[in-house]
């Protein structure tokens, strides 16, 4: 498989994002369902696997260490910290972003634990808490490189500002955003600013959400705690106005000869040789296609004629919410 470049660490092009094993879709997967996926990318040469203190409140994370721990030589760890599940008066977890150094340390030293590792390979701020200078947070995560719990930092869904005033307090390693063809704003400034400053970026979401596959989710079946129920593509009329874009693009794919799924992915690692993906699942069926979009290779005539199909223009409804949308610090399109 290609190899790409993350700071010191080498890893296949195509990792494995875990999230949706244990939060975001609906129920966690079953425990043999999730260790057979996991193993399954393993054995098929995956070495990135992306997780999070937030994944499931810990959930995912305690999944990858049961089942990963014992194969850790063969892979490189991703994990993410400053944005957790925290327990409030009544005892319920909910989604906090802490940025503070000591809950940096905390999440830390929790995943850690929950991992069972010394030391992750790449962690990432998962979200800049706006409260707190982001040169103090990352000034937490070099402090964790210094003491070997981490080996490189990352930071996820930053604008190019933010990423240039924290690359200036320690090298920063990687980028994560959402990324694909129908989410372009990081073509803004922080796929360049990223090349500017030697990091790999690092696409979440490669697959729309699902919705640039084979079989793209019905928006009115999906669970109730599912995190795609309130964004506006998948409202009704978003949807429908944007679900008129596959056929084209399922043409698309047959004269390159590959799945939906693997011209998205291979359009998202054609972006830059700094660029990587991390699709999820929860099915080795999947997995396995994903994995064939490596050896996928679009000419110019092919990304030209992907780009006039679905871009910023062509796509119904923002990426988030509004509310959501306040948690991020990532550059909007002016139109």
């Amino acid at each position: 498989m290609q190899q790409r470049r993350i700071g010191p660490l080498h890893v296949t092009a195509l990792g494995l994002g875990c999230m949706s094993l244990s939060h975001g879709y609906g129920p966690p997967a079953p425990p043999e369902q999730a260790e057979r996926l996991l193993l399954a990318a393993l054995d098929a040469g995956v070495t990135l696997f992306d997780t999070a203190a937030l994944y499931g409140f810990g959930h995912n994370e305690t999944l990858i260490g049961r089942v990963l721990a014992p194969h850790r030589s063969r892979f490189t760890l991703a994990s993410k910290g400053g944005l957790a599940g925290v327990a409030g008066d009544d005892g319920v977890k909910r989604r906090v972003i802490d940025g503070r150094p000591d809950a940096i340390r905390r999440d830390c030293e929790d995943s850690l634990r929950r991992l069972k590792t010394d030391v992750i390979d790449l962690y990432y701020l998962h979200r800049w808490d706006k409260r707190v200078p982001v040169e103090e947070s990352v000034g937490a995560l070099s402090d964790l490189v210094r003491k070997g719990h981490v080996q490189a930092i990352g930071l996820s869904e930053v604008s190019a500002t933010t990423l240039r005033k924290a690359h200036a307090v320690h090298p920063i390693a990687a980028v994560q955003t959402e990324y694909s063809a129908w989410t372009r704003n990081p073509e803004i400034a922080v796929l360049q600013a990223c090349r500017d400053i030697g990091a790999a970026f690092v696409a979440f979401s490669p697959l729309a959400r699902a919705f640039l596959t084979a079989t793209p989710p019905d928006p009115s079946a999906l669970a109730a705690d599912d995190l795609r129920r309130p964004m506006p593509r998948f409202q009704p009329e978003a949807w429908a106005a944007n679900l008129k874009l596959l056929p084209a693009w399922r043409a698309l794919a047959d004269d390159v000869g590959c799945s939906p799924a693997q011209l998205a992915l291979a359009w998202v690692l054609a972006q830059g040789e700094h660029v990587l993906a991390i699709p999820g699942t929860t099915r080795v069926d999947h997995l396995h296609d994903n994995l064939g979009a490596d050896a996928v290779r679009l000419d110019a005539g092919q990304l030209q004629r992907l780009d006039a199909l679905i871009n910023r223009h062509t796509v119904t409804g923002p990426r988030y919410t509004p509310a959501a949308q306040a948690d991020v610090d990532t550059e909007n399109f002016a139109d």
